[in-house]
């Protein structure tokens, strides 16, 4: 369905875009990841005009978008895009974004129109919100009306691009679930986005976008468990995994339980879960008695659902949960009883321990 050949794209002498090669079939669903500044919203601007590219090729079923006897409006109309920010008219019911589109451009009768928009409203839940206006709406519930106002466009493809990256976590879920239904029903989809849990479950294939390319691809078994290439490796390493170093007793506690629940909400964690860490992470801290060059390292394996927490202390071997004197402490016994494992080494100079959490 999509054909990309050496397609670049250049602001002067930044080079965003130098030779990305790709074919999309109908009905694949395509993610996009990678850090940012690393083309991947061009990229998705550059499959339908709103950017043009410097070089290279584009086909649209068969059709050469970039030929200069190409009917463009005609070609766009196969492809639907949603942005960050949600683009609705505001002085316009929701009903009427939806309508306006299909009785200019695609020249239906109101009634025809009016029951396509109630038809999609009823597919992203927002059939009540019909004479609603847009600022009446939640973030949400916006991004679920941008959703349906493409889809009354009839397009084959969707575009999507970092469509929950402007929502509140709790919204986020609603947007992803309305995409997930979109994808069970055939819709070619390419996703750019951030939410990583979200891309390995509803993608059939992963592109992992870097120095302006398509740096690796592959499906998402692949990309998130075991990528090919050094930079992916580095990336799917980093999305998993956060450090926090303390350097004084000190340290703000509220802080550091923060930095955990938000890492345990970007990995959709049970809430038993991200308390265990939670009671752990106190627990060794009120223990440790020196806090010279402390890092509290968390990763999270998706393959087996396990958390680990890395506490990294530099000074003579110690290993704090073995101490004799502390042996019935009941902030041990608390640690050992919320752990699936608890490995201790010491190596160059530091005292490694190594807590892994997992729900019963």
């Amino acid at each position: 369905m999509i054909k990309v050949r050496n397609l670049s794209k250049h602001y002067g002498e930044l080079v965003v875009l130098k030779d990305v090669n790709v074919d999309i079939k109908k009905g694949e669903v395509i993610s996009v990841i990678g850090p940012s500044g690393t083309g991947k919203s061009t990229f998705l601007r550059c499959l339908n005009l709103l950017d043009i590219p410097t070089g290279g090729s584009i086909l649209i079923d068969g059709v050469p978008l970039l030929d200069k006897n190409t009917n463009v409006p005609k070609i766009r109309q196969k492809m639907g895009m949603v942005f960050q920010s949600f683009n609705l008219y505001a002085h316009l019911s929701i009903l009427e974004n939806l309508t306006l589109g299909p009785t200019k451009l695609l020249k239906k009768t109101k009634a025809e129109a009016n029951k396509k928009a109630v038809e999609l409203l009823k597919l992203v839940g927002l059939a009540e919100k019909a004479y609603s206006y847009p600022d009446e709406l939640s973030g949400g519930q916006k991004q679920r009306v941008a959703i349906a106002r493409c889809m009354a466009m009839e397009p084959e493809i969707l575009l999507f691009d970092e469509p929950t990256s402007a929502l509140d976590p709790t919204m986020v879920s609603e947007v992803l679930a309305v995409i997930r239904r979109l994808s069970k029903e055939g819709m070619t989809m390419i996703i750019v986005t951030h939410e990583m849990e979200f891309a390995r479950n509803i993608s059939s294939r992963v592109f992992y976008m870097d120095e302006g390319i398509i740096y690796e691809e592959g499906p998402p078994e692949q990309i998130f468990e075991n990528p090919l290439k050094e930079k992916t490796k580095a990336f799917i390493h980093r999305i998993r995994s956060i450090q926090y170093k303390i350097s004084s007793p000190d340290y703000d506690l509220y802080a550091l339980q923060g930095v955990m629940e938000v890492f345990c909400d970007k990995h959709m964690l049970p809430t038993k879960v991200a308390g265990y860490l939670l009671h752990v992470a106190e627990e060794l801290l009120i223990l440790n008695t020196d806090f010279t060059d402390l890092t509290l390292s968390l990763a999270y394996s998706e393959k087996d659902g396990m958390l680990e927490l890395l506490f990294e202390q530099k000074g003579a071997p110690d290993n704090m949960l073995e101490n004799k004197d502390l042996e019935d402490d009941i902030g041990i016994k608390l640690i050992k009883a919320r752990c699936r494992s608890i490995e201790y080494n010491y190596a160059n100079g530091k005292n490694n321990l190594l807590l892994k959490i997992k729900p019963d």
